[in-house]
């Protein structure tokens, strides 16, 4: 007689997405890089289109700071790195 399967917890997927973010990528104003430059990173990193790219442009210029993207960790490392191989300045941040 073989033994009983045993059941294992899994987690939802909606819990393991809880625990893999919140995360976000902030991009912060710079006394360096153009508006215009700003806008076409955002538009060629992430895809957005321009009237998206100018208003996060705008919340850089203003604000001093805007969240370009949120996911998990990782993700917003590389997003990060890749915006810092733009010479923009971008920081990983939890977002809780």
């Amino acid at each position: 007689m073989g033994a009983a399967p045993v059941e294992v917890e899994q987690p939802a997927t909606g819990q393991k997405a809880a625990l893999d973010a919140p995360w976000v990528t902030v991009v912060w104003n710079d006394p360096v890089n153009l508006m215009n430059y700003v806008t076409y990173v955002f538009q060629k990193v992430f895809g957005y289109p321009k009237p998206k790219a100018e208003k996060l442009m705008l919340d850089v210029h203003h604000k001093g700071k805007a969240i370009v993207s949120s996911g998990t960790r990782e993700a917003m490392e590389r997003d990060a790195e890749t915006l810092h191989g733009y010479g923009l300045w971008a920081t990983v941040s939890h977002d809780s």
